[in-house]
């Protein structure tokens, strides 16, 4: 396959929009299709944000096309998470070892928007709005197409084809139809809804600016993202069903009392509640696990097309950018053999898609129940010391997976080794101070 064919990227978001710079900067002829307006054009309405936390890994596959000063431009800073309790007491938890570590809350829109005009600046890339990809014929490559404002549908032949068009991606709905395709997809009993607390006078934060700021509450729990213009954009993760959930809810005086009794605090930094929780939609959350991620060297998946997660662990977007680090690695390595190139990057990137989509459950059992524990803080407090200890050794699972390339995977592993060889330790120690004492009785 040379190198003068026609890419295709179906879906215009994060992902695909990195991908479409990556290519751009590779000189293939790239056209990304994408079924929303151009959010640079046209203002998205607001209610299914939930900010994002770029971190190391998407800070390293922005680097290539150089986009990171002018992303962390519009971003703040995030060094811990900040726990409410129900009584106002506060509880910083750093998130790095040393106060120099953080992650970053940005844009979702503001972000793609920086995306798409980069990618925009490619003569060899082209962008295309309201074009909903509605199926794939994987034999003649060719891509049937809705335009989401005149109804109009149309066809595009794709030599190549990236799907990028998310956790309900029709091209992944079509590799589902061939033969052998796994594929599974789990829902939380949580869903998410976007509330929102302005800033102050002047631009000012109203609450701790450089933390995210979790309100945890066992069964659900309420989160706080700054953004720049000194507001917070804040998501209740809510059950659906039960007492305590979205379906309790059937008035404005249940809404204002369920608030007041679980995050008094926060109540009177939110003038629109009301108005945010009863007009915006009540989002909800799933993993999405499948394989193969490619077909030959005609069809690849990337971002939440191959592996949806839940946002717990702040690592969804940074993943997706990731496997756009890892894919255009694998294209440059093995040009102009694309389905070497697919074959590698999938080798590559799925055991570690896995990894984080366990890791993101898990986070959420962690945020919700154990952040407002003592015993939690006890932990996180050895952990550092660990660290700080035996540096180089001993690497906490958070630090590992948020400030460095680890492969999701491998710094699972090597959590548990560590642990594993650390308790161990103790055990001998303690067992050792019991004998001494023992004969010092004696």
């Amino acid at each position: 396959m040379g190198d003068n064919q026609q890419f295709v990227i179906v879906g215009g978001g994060l992902g695909g929009a990195l991908l479409a710079c990556y290519l751009g900067k590779a000189g293939y002829p790239t056209h990304v299709y994408e079924m929303r307006d151009d959010l640079r054009r046209t203002e998205i309405g607001g209610g299914r944000s939930i900010n994002l936390a770029l971190s190391y890994r998407g800070l390293c596959a922005l680097e290539p096309v150089g986009l990171v000063d002018e992303v962390l431009r519009n971003a703040v800073p995030m060094r811990g998470r900040m726990i409410h309790s129900r009584s106002g007491e506060l509880t910083f938890q750093s998130y790095g070892v040393s106060d120099s570590q953080s992650i970053n809350s940005v844009s979702r829109n503001g972000l793609n928007a920086i995306l798409l005009d980069a990618a925009a600046k490619f003569r060899n890339v082209t962008l295309s709005f309201n074009e909903k990809c509605t199926d794939v014929n994987f034999d003649s490559g060719e891509l049937k197409l809705t335009n989401t404002r005149t109804h109009d549908q149309t066809s595009v032949r794709a030599e190549v084809a990236f799907s990028a068009d998310g956790a309900f991606s029709a091209v992944r709905a079509a590799m589902q139809k061939r033969d052998r395709f796994d594929y599974s997809q789990q829902y939380l009993a949580h869903g998410y809804k976007e509330l929102h607390i302005p800033s102050g006078h002047g631009g000012s934060f109203k609450i701790e600016k450089n933390a995210l700021h979790i309100w945890p509450r066992k069964s659900f729990m309420t989160i706080a993202l700054p953004n720049a213009d000194g507001s917070f954009t804040v998501t209740l993760f809510w059950p659906f069903d039960g007492p305590n959930s979205f379906a309790a809810i059937k008035s404005e005086s249940d809404m204002l009392r369920f608030f007041n009794e679980q995050f008094p605090d926060a109540l009177p930094l939110m003038p629109t509640l009301i108005d945010d929780y009863f007009h915006n939609p009540t989002g909800s959350m799933v993993t999405v696990r499948c394989r193969p991620w490619h077909f030959g060297g005609r069809v690849c998946l990337l971002g939440d097309a191959a592996h949806a997660v839940v946002p717990f662990y702040g690592q969804g977007m940074n993943a997706s950018f990731e496997d756009v680090l890892v894919l255009g690695e694998c294209l440059e390595r093995h040009r102009p053999n694309l389905e070497a190139a697919f074959a590698e990057y999938e080798t590559l990137r799925k055991p570690n898609a896995d990894a984080i989509a366990d890791l993101a459950i898990a986070n959420f059992i962690e945020m919700r129940d154990k952040t407002g524990s003592r015993l939690f803080l006890m932990k996180k407090k050895a952990e550092k010391l660990l660290a700080k200890a035996l540096p180089g050794w001993y690497l906490p699972l958070y630090g590992m997976v948020t400030f460095s390339r680890i492969p999701y995977a491998e710094a699972v592993a090597r959590s548990i080794r560590q642990n594993r060889i650390v308790l161990t330790a103790a055990a001998v120690f303690f067992v050792a101070v019991v004998l001494t004492v023992v004969r010092f009785l004696r």
